[in-house]
């Protein structure tokens, strides 16, 4: 698994925190940009309540400063990348795949980075060999 320093910077730091709250979340297999890291907080768990009982997120730069505000923040989830994918791939239903061209905005586990970064063959290549 990897550690807080081998996920990528976001992109832009001074966009960092002027995303839309509201976006994709998973899917697409591929990224080609880390946006910022999200740490979603939940006054039902024990977060402060500062939107009447909404949930809100805080942005971070890095994985490593999202992973320890999420540490040490009661009600907090672990942190989740915003990417962005100008080309990905859709799954309409179980082992179809489709090519989409666009940009759009998801909330991916960290984790999935790994190996996902969209090359310029990389879906030509995962459509000649579906994970099925």
């Amino acid at each position: 698994m990897n550690t807080a320093n081998t996920y990528p910077d976001a992109i832009n730091p001074a966009m960092v925190g002027e995303y839309d709250a509201h976006c994709f979340s998973g899917s697409g297999y591929f990224y080609d940009q880390v946006l910022e890291y999200r740490v979603w907080c939940h006054p039902e768990r024990g977060a402060e309540d500062i939107y009447q009982g909404d949930d809100y997120f805080y942005a971070f730069a890095t994985f490593a400063e999202a992973l320890a505000y999420s540490q040490q923040t009661a009600g907090a989830e672990t942190p989740l990348v915003l990417i962005r994918q100008y080309e990905y791939i859709n799954e309409p239903s179980p082992g179809v795949f489709e090519h989409c061209h666009g940009d759009r905005i998801t909330e991916w586990q960290p984790q999935w980075l790994a190996g996902s970064k969209r090359e310029p063959d990389s879906i030509a290549r995962f459509l000649q060999q579906p994970p099925i």
